[in-house]
C-alpha cells in the first residue's frame, strides 16, 4: 500500500499553498485525523480523512489518491474529496457575509475594499439614486 508524508501531500492537494505553510500547520496542531494532531511526518494512505483547521471552520478531506508531486488545480479532485459538514460549510458563508463588520481589533484600516462594502452595508446603493432635493422650480 502506498504512503506519503502528511506536510508533502497537503502540498501536493493544494490545500496550503507551500510545503513550509503545511509544515506549521501540522505543527500547531491545525491538522488531525479522527481528532489526533499529527505531525508533518505522519505517513498517511488512501482512504485517511483529514481534518484542516483554517480559521474560521474545519475542513475534511478524504484522501484518494497518494502524491508527493503538487498537480494542476483541474486534477485536485482525483487526489482529494471534500467531505466537509454543510454546518461548517454554512459558518464559512456566514463569515464571509459579514466578515467586513465584525473587524478584528488591530488588523489596521480597512482596504478600499472593506470599506466600499462597509459604506454599502450602511448606506445600501438604492438610496444613492432618488433626488431629495426638490427643487421643482
Amino acid at each position: 500500500m502506498e504512503e506519503v508524508r502528511l506536510d508533502k501531500w497537503l502540498w501536493a492537494a493544494r490545500i496550503f499553498k507551500t510545503r513550509s505553510i503545511a509544515i506549521d500547520a501540522c505543527k500547531n496542531g491545525r491538522v488531525m485525523i479522527a481528532g489526533v494532531k499529527l505531525k508533518p511526518s505522519h505517513m498517511i494512505k488512501a482512504g485517511d480523512i483529514i481534518q484542516v483547521r483554517k480559521s474560521p471552520i474545519t475542513y475534511s478531506f478524504k484522501v484518494i489518491q497518494c502524491i508527493q508531486n503538487r498537480i494542476g488545480a483541474k486534477l485536485v479532485p482525483s487526489v482529494l474529496e471534500n467531505v466537509t459538514t454543510p454546518d461548517q460549510l454554512e459558518i464559512l458563508e456566514m463569515s464571509r457575509v459579514s466578515g467586513f463588520v465584525d473587524r478584528a481589533r488591530g488588523t489596521g484600516r480597512p482596504t478600499k475594499k472593506e470599506r466600499r462594502n462597509l459604506d454599502e452595508f450602511i448606506q445600501p446603493a438604492f438610496y444613492g439614486d432618488f433626488d431629495f432635493d426638490d427643487e421643482d422650480n
